[in-house]
């Protein structure tokens, strides 16, 4: 699940500074999106072997959670569905148990359980053909986060059913977003930004500036350049929609992100932006409020602590905005009309 940086979220675009700090900026494709580090070092070696090492942390992140990769730990997992619990790494552990809290708390509005289903849906964006029904409700019988069994001290992870399918493309990102971050912290590179898609986490503001400014689109198109901005530090932003994973089938949009529940790809233009302290939470609670729509979703993000929201819809040609009051000031870049 992927919404190009510059297309609900843009390029994060630092304040200039005289600091003796400079400013270095990397790229890289990893998790099947464009990742970017935006990083203030003391000089380029120093810039380049922080950037190095955490794209290098990218990378075995995705070779852990890949599932595309039938040599994934996720796959792996996978294989065994059906048997017993299964013994699995700490990047994976920490991740699955996050899913299956976010699970609980939005009573299956995200689950990674969703495999069998996101399966059948990537077939018909192939195929430009709607999944066949027996297979879509036969692949509903795997879905279900309580299927998921996850043991706190033994470290393992049960998948009940013969067949589960697990899809970590609502979470992955974001924590490996924030997993790159900290790797650049360790390496006393605080005054950083890594983005993968549209999941950015953001460390200490540039030298002698308040953040970043991280721009948000305000319509829902591809392409659309970013008009607003927001200035943030030490804290994650994601935003979710379709501006690109979709299909158009008999006249009709559906988009990438499939409900747990139907089965079937979200009809309704929708983009949501979360602000969150971790990346794993953001990118994950965009699904979330994506899936629940505009209003249960709003009134769902307003009993999650530590976040904020800003929810964009849009009926025919009308744009309705709704936002949490500690969403972050929107600004206006220059030569830009007024919005939300």
């Amino acid at each position: 699940m992927n919404v190009t940086l510059l297309a609900l979220i843009a390029l994060a675009i630092p304040f200039q500074s005289k600091s003796e700090l400079t400013l270095y900026r990397f790229s890289q494709l990893h998790m099947g999106t464009n990742c970017q580090i935006i990083l203030y070092s003391m000089n380029k070696e120093e810039a380049s072997r922080g950037a190095n090492a955490a794209f290098l942390r990218m990378k075995q992140l995705n070779g852990i959670m890949s599932d595309y990769n039938q040599e994934s730990e996720l796959r792996q997992l996978c294989a065994r569905s059906g048997t017993m619990p299964v013994s699995v790494g700490e990047d994976l552990f920490k991740v699955l148990t996050r899913a299956h809290e976010v699970s609980v708390l939005s009573n299956g509005a995200f689950d990674v359980t969703v495999g069998p289903v996101v399966k059948l849906w990537r077939r018909a964006r192939k195929s430009i053909q709607m999944p066949d029904k027996d297979e879509l409700e036969a692949a509903l019988k795997l879905v279900g986060y309580q299927s998921m069994v996850i043991d706190p001290l033994k470290k393992t992870v049960w998948l009940k059913k013969t067949g589960m399918l697990l899809d970590l493309g609502g979470i992955a990102k974001g924590y490996a977003a924030d997993e790159s971050l900290n790797v650049l912290k360790k390496m006393g590179i605080s005054s950083a930004l890594v983005a993968m898609g549209g999941d950015v986490a953001l460390g200490d503001p540039p030298p002698n500036a308040k953040g970043w400014k991280v721009g948000i689109a305000p319509v829902l198109e591809e392409g659309d350049a970013a008009s607003r901005y927001m200035v943030l530090a030490n804290c994650a932003v994601s935003t979710s929609g379709d501006t690109e994973q979709y299909v158009e089938i008999g006249g009709k949009r559906y988009s990438h992100l499939v409900n747990p529940k139907t089965g079937i790809g979200l009809t309704e233009r929708i983009s949501v932006t979360i602000v969150a302290p971790h990346g794993i939470d953001s990118d994950s609670l965009t699904k979330v409020v994506s899936i629940l729509g505009m209003a249960k979703g709003m009134e769902f993000a307003g009993k999650v602590p530590g976040i904020s929201c800003r929810v964009v819809t849009r009926k025919n040609d009308l744009l309705e905005v709704k936002k949490s009051e500690n969403f972050p000031t929107v600004h206006e870049n220059p030569k830009q009309g007024k919005g939300n």
